[in-house]
């Protein structure tokens, strides 16, 4: 039996091959801000045309499960987390910013959420 971080490794594969075959270009994975920003780990950031996707992965045993496990708390951690990221990769400033999650549910069912969530305060 494979462990949760082995399984959540599984999806962050299945969601970056999904975004690639959908035409998004990968950016950064697993991207980590500073320490002392509080901002956490953006699990993909992707690029389709001019809009600069933040994209959180869950996998659960079903896709209701996994919307819910995307908490409000973590949400604000990834908006930090892009805001950090925007800040140092000036080259994005006039892209369009998008928040998505990918849910997967094995065996490998994939459910893309475009704009899961607004951002409230973007710098």
């Amino acid at each position: 039996m494979q462990s949760n971080y082995h399984n959540g490794k599984l999806a962050e594969y299945i969601a970056l091959f999904y975004l690639l075959f959908h035409g998004y270009f990968p950016v950064a994975k697993n991207y980590i801000t500073g320490k002392g920003t509080h901002a956490g780990e953006v699990d993909l950031i992707v690029r389709k045309g001019k809009t600069i996707v933040f994209v959180e992965v869950k996998e659960r045993r079903s896709f209701e499960k996994a919307a819910y496990a995307i908490s409000e708390k973590q949400k604000q951690r990834i908006v930090r987390g892009a805001e950090v990221f925007l800040a140092k990769h000036k080259r994005y400033d006039a892209f369009d910013i998008r928040f998505d999650a990918i849910l997967v549910e094995y065996p490998f069912k994939v459910r893309h959420l475009r704009n899961a969530w607004i951002a409230t305060k973007l710098f």
